[in-house]
């Protein structure tokens, strides 16, 4: 249904647009979830992601497609779901934007995040609303999965990878004891409550809002049972290290301007030191990289001050006494798990 219903999205700006609901009646109650999907440079992967969605056990729900000023062919693409969907365009501004406009116009009880790159189990819903029905005290629910997409990671889980290790605390998120998977269900009062995602984010926007949650006084938890089909692409945000490492900085300062415990400040303390180290070793790979070795020394140094690491000490000494000579290694090593990536492609392929 193609409509221009700019109106009902509440804002003042009105460069995010609702193109499409789904029949409704007045009378319609509202559902139980709703799914909330940004979409960017997604067009080959979220046609199987929306497939998952109406493959679900569990019927309650509305979908919230949110185009984030997509380049790509995602309008053709989402042509087949428009009768099911509820689909907005607006300008590019990121996936926090692109969730707080999903969120403002989300009708269920129940939050559920899903990017368009990933894939649910068709038991994914009915088992999480099973758990959060039971108990109330749970206010953000997020599962194991299997990753996929790059053939490193191929039969892994994302437990196996960023694991979570008993209860879900403040501290155990800053010091990266617990790892809340993405594709997590949540109560729409709660994030309402805590102030949604922070747009001023380009990544690692979840992290931000599950300290928060957290720090609220809000129960986060998580089961074993794989659930979700989690794919790894080395372009997609989460991918880019040194804005990674920028975001996380970021969310720390902000979380170490807050009220809390002394345990807790110091390891966000440590965690902001252990980043801007992360931040230097990356900036000094790409300095590396671009031959500019002058730049290179200085960051890798600056790293080790805080890590003390004896390989990367080596790599300072032959950095200065040999550059092409490590260089020509590092092709090489590139080169080396290039070709061990293609051939477990072909295996796959077989």
């Amino acid at each position: 249904m193609a409509i221009d219903e700019t109106k009902q999205m509440n804002r003042t700006d009105l460069s995010a647009k609702v193109l499409s609901f789904p029949t409704r009646k007045a009378a319609d109650k509202a559902p139980l979830v709703s799914i909330l999907m940004p979409a960017y440079k997604v067009d080959q992967y979220i046609g199987a992601a929306l497939d998952s969605v109406f493959q679900q056990t569990c019927k309650d729900f509305e979908v919230i497609v949110i185009n984030d000023g997509s380049p790509d062919l995602l309008e053709q693409v989402l042509e087949p779901y428009l009768e099911r969907i509820v689909y907005i365009k607006q300008e590019n501004a990121g996936q926090s934007a692109a969730r707080n406009r999903a969120i403002e116009i989300a009708r269920g009880r129940y939050l559920a995040l899903l990017d368009p790159d990933d894939i649910w189990m068709p038991e994914y819903l009915s088992t999480q609303l099973a758990i959060m029905e039971s108990d109330p005290s749970i206010s953000v629910l997020y599962s194991d999965a299997w990753l996929f997409g790059d053939p490193l990671y191929e039969g892994k889980s994302y437990m196996q990878t960023c694991p979570s290790t008993g209860e879900v605390t403040l501290q155990k998120l800053i010091t990266e004891e617990c790892h809340v998977m993405i594709s997590a269900l949540m109560r729409r009062d709660v994030v309402l409550r805590v102030g949604l995602f922070d747009e001023a984010l380009r990544s690692s926007e979840d992290f931000d809002l599950w300290v928060r949650i957290a720090a609220a006084g809000y129960r986060i938890a998580y089961h074993r049972q794989p659930l979700v089909y989690y794919r790894r692409r080395p372009e997609s945000l989460s991918a880019d290290n040194t804005s990674m490492c920028k975001s996380i900085i970021a969310v720390l300062q902000k979380l170490a301007q807050t009220n809390l415990a002394e345990a807790e400040a110091a390891a966000v303390q440590q965690r902001i030191a252990h980043y801007q180290a992360l931040l230097r070793l990356y900036e000094g790979k790409r300095a590396f990289y671009q031959g500019d070795k002058k730049m290179a020394v200085a960051k890798l140094r600056e790293a080790n001050d805080f890590f003390r690491s004896p390989k990367l000490s080596l790599v300072l000494l032959l950095l200065r006494a040999a550059p092409k000579l490590l260089l020509r290694a590092y092709h090489y090593r590139n080169r080396w798990l290039l070709k061990s990536v293609n051939q477990v492609r072909l295996k796959q392929a077989r």
